[in-house]
């Protein structure tokens, strides 16, 4: 039997050793381990039996080979993955991304993470990652048929839906889950719920698109609740302008929030006075449907655009941050921190580099992790799971009721194990014990697999 404590920079030096130029699957695993370790020492079954380093140790990584041809007569080539990561408390569950510079250090990084955000959820659900290096911008509609048909000619041998239930991610949406799909269905000569995110038409869950963004939100509302405050007249900026910043606007404002500003690449839109509906509408509309971009909406209305800028610039009580990783930076918390700001949430995959989020917490900025703030997602993919096996369909009023509980639920997980003295909550270490606990509870269960 071990007997030794676990030591924080030991731990990650062999998984370094072990994953060498791999920096993002480090700083995920790091930002765990500074919450669980300390919780590990003081239950030795955890270090008698190396669950931590079970745990980050993927069940299988699964790399393939694509061929298609494009609408000119040429065979492309692109790479496959599928990162299984944990499947101790349900079959895995994870969503793909088409992106050219997709790697095995991302999806490793987003399979670990979402290890601990499927078990908050309370749901019986595993996790995974995968997609390809190919990229759908600036693709015919026959070539991305053509590509998603190649890609699930080999994905449909490792998944099932009770083995394996991927759904979208960046770059795969409704159009590549339904190339997908008819592809598994014609291999597999079965019609059952091996995807989420479908076409409403063919067993798709109503409000899937808009839940990351709703439950980012929910989750914010319950924080500010539980520490006497609320949504209601908050200055709010958002980062990014995809489905989850777009839908984290659009609840904002349904709670009573004020949204100031929002981003996408080439720079921030600033509404002084907070965005209309119609605005709003209009914004979501040009983002998926014209594929414009965010300053077309500052010429339109009238309003101040600051290129090549960050939304954390603008002074707000809240912030959002829902476009990609390590996008606040140790400055944007300071800049955050100097303007005021009460609470962080993050609706996208670990957005805040290590040192931003240490640095708010230090300051007493309510903090929403990732894991815990951006559940909703994989929540109502879930939920249409559920639907699928029940042969059902709940409405959106019945789905945004579940949605809401879910995310109280994790809210009270992230108290349970994150209160400290006084008020103050650490949700960064309540997300990872609570999220830690049920996964290494289970495979403890199972003995040495």
């Amino acid at each position: 039997m071990f007997s030794n404590k676990l030591n924080i920079e030991e731990f990650m030096q062999g998984l370094i050793k072990r994953n060498p130029h791999e920096p993002e699957f480090h700083q995920a695993v790091r930002e765990v381990a500074e919450s669980v370790i300390p919780y590990i020492n003081q239950n030795p079954q955890y270090i008698e039996t190396r669950i931590l380093e079970r745990m980050t140790e993927p069940d299988r990584v699964i790399s393939f080979r694509v061929c298609w041809e494009d609408d000119d007569g040429r065979i492309r080539v692109n790479r496959g993955y599928r990162v299984q990561f944990n499947n101790a408390i349900g079959p895995y569950k994870g969503g793909l991304r088409f992106t050219t510079h997709l790697t095995l250090d991302t999806l490793k990084f987003l399979g670990f993470e979402q290890t601990f955000k499927n078990s908050l959820t309370t749901l019986p659900l595993g996790a995974a990652k995968g997609g390809s290096d190919f990229n759908p911008k600036g693709k015919s509609d026959r070539e991305v048929m053509r590509f998603c048909q190649a890609f699930m000619s080999e994905l449909h041998k490792h998944i099932g839906p009770d083995m394996d239930i991927p759904a979208g991610d960046i770059g795969v949406g409704g159009r590549e889950i339904s190339y997908l799909f008819g592809q598994y269905k014609r291999l597999e000569n079965r019609f059952h719920g091996v995807l989420t995110g479908k076409g409403l038409e063919y067993g798709g869950s109503l409000i899937r698109k808009e839940a990351t963004g709703f439950g980012t939100v929910f989750f914010m509302n319950e924080m500010l609740k539980h520490h006497g405050e609320s949504l209601d007249g908050k200055r709010c900026v958002v980062s990014g302008s995809g489905n989850v910043a777009l839908y984290t606007a659009e609840k904002i404002m349904q709670l009573g929030g004020i949204v100031i500003a929002m981003s996408d690449s080439s720079g921030v839109i600033h509404v002084k006075d907070g965005l209309t509906l119609e605005q709003l509408n209009w914004l979501i509309d040009l983002k998926e449907h014209r594929r414009g971009r965010i300053k077309e909406f500052a010429d339109h209305f009238n309003c101040e655009f600051v290129p090549d800028s960050k939304v954390w610039t603008i002074p707000a009580q809240l912030a959002f941050a829902c476009a990609t990783q390590n996008e606040l930076t140790i400055d944007d918390a300071k800049t955050l921190v100097s303007n005021g700001c009460i609470a962080v949430a993050e609706g996208a995959n670990m957005p805040s580099t290590l040192e931003a989020a240490h640095y708010l917490k230090e300051n007493k900025v309510l903090f929403a992790p990732a894991k815990a703030a951006n559940a909703g997602g994989v929540a109502v993919s879930g939920l249409e799971m559920t639907q699928n096996s029940m042969r059902l369909s709940w409405s959106m009023e019945e789905l945004e009721d579940r949605l809401k509980t879910i995310m109280k639920q994790i809210h009270k997980q992230c108290i349970q194990h994150g209160q400290e003295d006084g008020e103050h909550v650490d949700y960064v270490r309540g997300a990872n014990i609570a999220g830690f606990k049920k996964v290494a509870d289970a495979m403890l269960a199972y003995g040495v697999v």
